[in-house]
């Protein structure tokens, strides 16, 4: 297993972007975390969801691909090694862009579950946006648009409770940094995103979606 995010795991820990903003309120919001609820965060990453549920009292396991995040279990959203209903509520943030298989993840996050899937990602804007995600960052697969987590989290058994969107600002360089994107490519990336990005070339804006979902009881 390629562990190229191990070398990236002190950056994303240390993000801004991942370890504050009101979007981050809200998914711990939506989990709804207390004393003795028993949460699974799928794609850990630098572990700021784990910690705020964990501070409210709730039972969190942390899954990751890379054995650099530091999870308790090392393994991707593809493949879950715990049994069918095993916690109350699976979350997942800024991370459904990278699955491989994302159908098979939301599959397993779904089976894993008992009641409740939490999940924020990047929303779809536009191709030129793709283009620049994927040269900035190679294990970026593809962002979907609300339509499209609707279709997929339907076929996967669950039921939307609640879509909310929240519109984000990227310091560029920091975000070019983060995964080592410089020369060619970076300028590339830049002039792609020269339609969200502000005069001055250094922010851009993009929008999360976050949803929350619950188990059908069909």
């Amino acid at each position: 297993m390629s562990d190229v995010w191990g070398g990236r795991a002190e950056a994303y820990r240390q993000s801004a972007t991942h370890a504050h903003d009101a979007d981050l309120d809200t998914v711990v919001e939506m989990c709804n975390p207390h004393e003795g609820k028993k949460f699974l965060d799928v794609a850990t990453g630098g572990g700021h969801v784990a910690r705020r549920l964990r501070e409210h009292g709730g039972e969190v396991v942390t899954l990751d691909p890379s054995p650099g995040m530091g999870a308790d279990v090392v393994a991707p959203a593809e493949n879950i090694p715990f049994a069918d209903g095993s916690f109350d509520c699976v979350v997942t943030r800024i991370a459904p862009h990278h699955f491989v298989a994302i159908g098979d993840a939301l599959g397993e996050m779904v089976r894993v579950s008992n009641r409740e899937l939490v999940i924020e990602d990047t929303l779809y804007i536009s191709e030129e946006q793709e283009e620049a995600e994927k040269l900035r960052d190679s294990t970026h697969v593809r962002s979907y648009s609300e339509e499209e987590w609707r279709e997929m989290l339907e076929e996967a058994g669950v039921e939307l409770e609640r879509v909310e969107y929240f519109e984000k600002t990227h310091d560029t360089d920091d975000w070019l940094a983060r995964t080592g994107c410089t020369g060619d490519d970076a300028d590339r990336v830049r002039a792609l995103l020269l339609p969200v990005s502000a005069e001055d070339g250094r922010t851009w804006r993009y929008t999360k979606i976050l949803i929350k979902a619950r188990k059908s009881q069909k």
